[in-house]
């Protein structure tokens, strides 16, 4: 199988992009705490924020997969990233609750158009069957990017303080320079660009029941990322009562584990297909839930997060490629990651659920993220028998067969 430059440049700038889009999320769950302390308010309205940004994703994807589905995946990238980098410079700048929610808020817009536009350019161009690899490594971009705010937690986190953090986030904006000098556009929107096609409500009318299950598939898929990562750090901290070193130690460490579920269950599928990696990984879950919750130790906890994140971003290493194989063609910048975000909104009730539950129960983080992830690991291998299984198919070819059709 050979790989082109091209193909490598498009491989890497996706990876890259999902990778500083989730480090520019991620360095807020660290540092809600300190937030809270600044603005004489609680953890649970901080952590508003974070919610605020799930729910205002699908908004994001919707603007700018349409964007990416008219004008072009190259071009909707570059602005996307230049808006995520610098909202997240904004955010430090806060001088109130208020003010952060709302660019929190507007932070979500950005980052939810990254992950559906660099899917639908990468899924399109790479070699058909490096797509799970490929998307193993693209949805390794996500824990690659907690890893990377837990690096700068732990290590500049008591020089810079919290709003430090987020200036530190400004830095993804470098990446829109390399994306317009290496990164071509894809071939298959190329195909449909020369040709007329049924348009963006259209075709979402004509694939209700398939657009209606991937919201509920992803629904359950962003419960079991968020339900068991983002106060996880918080957990860890107050539960716990571990320093900020031993925090960052214990969240590098599940990330690892994160990256190696991915690329491993990614790469897998291209074998025993789509759905049954899925299935798999997601059963992981149960055996190790008392290890990954109910431990004590710093070791014990590092190694049930390390296999707990195996399992979830096992999964979640199959979903880039799974989405853009049974998206329509006319809108595959726009459906993978509308039904994902869509499924993040609803899910974005996880964070205050968590927390309000933890602090009316002794600060009892335990029980409510075990109950969670135990529900969801066993809906998402139940729901997932019903997907379509297309491993393989020829994006191009097909792009082609909608715009002759049309």
């Amino acid at each position: 199988m050979s790989w082109t430059r091209e193909q490598r440049n498009v491989t890497i700038a996706a990876y890259l992009g999902w990778t500083l889009d989730a480090f520019d999320f991620f360095l807020m769950v660290f540092v809600l705490k300190d937030i809270a302390g600044e603005f004489g308010t609680d953890i649970k309205s901080v952590a508003f924020g974070i919610m605020l940004t799930l729910m205002m994703r699908p908004v994001g994807a919707l603007i700018f997969g349409w964007l990416a589905d008219k004008y072009g995946r190259r071009p909707t990238l570059m602005v996307n990233i230049a808006c995520f980098s610098l909202l997240e410079l904004l955010s430090g700048f806060s001088p109130n609750l208020t003010t952060l929610l709302i660019l929190r808020a507007l932070f979500g817009i950005a980052m939810g158009g990254e992950w559906g536009v660099g899917g639908a350019l990468t899924m399109e161009t790479v070699p058909t069957k490096a797509r799970g690899f490929v998307s193993g490594l693209l949805q390794a971009g996500y824990p690659s990017g907690y890893l990377l705010a837990s690096v700068v937690f732990g290590v500049f986190y008591q020089y810079i303080g919290w709003r430090g953090m987020f200036f530190v986030g400004v830095l993804p904006a470098l990446l829109v320079l390399y994306v317009r000098a290496h990164v071509p556009e894809s071939p298959a929107f190329k195909t449909l660009e020369k040709k007329e096609h049924p348009g963006l409500v259209a075709t979402l009318k004509k694939n209700v029941t398939l657009s209606l299950y991937a919201i509920v598939l992803m629904t359950a898929f962003n419960f079991f990322s968020h339900g068991s990562q983002d106060l996880y750090p918080t957990f860890l901290r107050i539960q716990h009562q571990f320093d900020a070193h031993t925090v960052s130690w214990i969240t590098i460490t599940l990330n690892i584990g994160a990256m190696v579920g991915g690329l491993f269950f990614g790469s897998l599928s291209e074998k025993i297909g789509r759905k049954r990696a899925i299935f798999i990984a997601a059963l992981i879950a149960l055996p190790v839930l008392p290890l990954w919750a109910f431990s004590t130790t710093p070791f014990l906890l590092a190694a049930g997060a390390f296999l707990m994140q195996i399992s979830v971003q096992g999964a979640w290493g199959v979903i880039p490629v799974h989405l853009n194989e049974i998206s329509p063609d006319e809108i595959r910048a726009t459906f993978p990651g509308l039904v994902y975000q869509l499924g993040n909104l609803i899910a974005s009730v996880n964070g205050p659920l968590q927390a309000g539950f933890a602090e009316t129960h002794g600060n009892n983080y335990a029980v409510v993220m075990a109950t969670v992830i135990g529900i969801v690991a066993v809906a998402i291998a139940v729901l997932i028998l019903f997907s379509r299984e297309r491993r393989g198919i020829d994006m191009t070819q097909s792009a082609e067969q909608v715009a002759t059709v049309s």
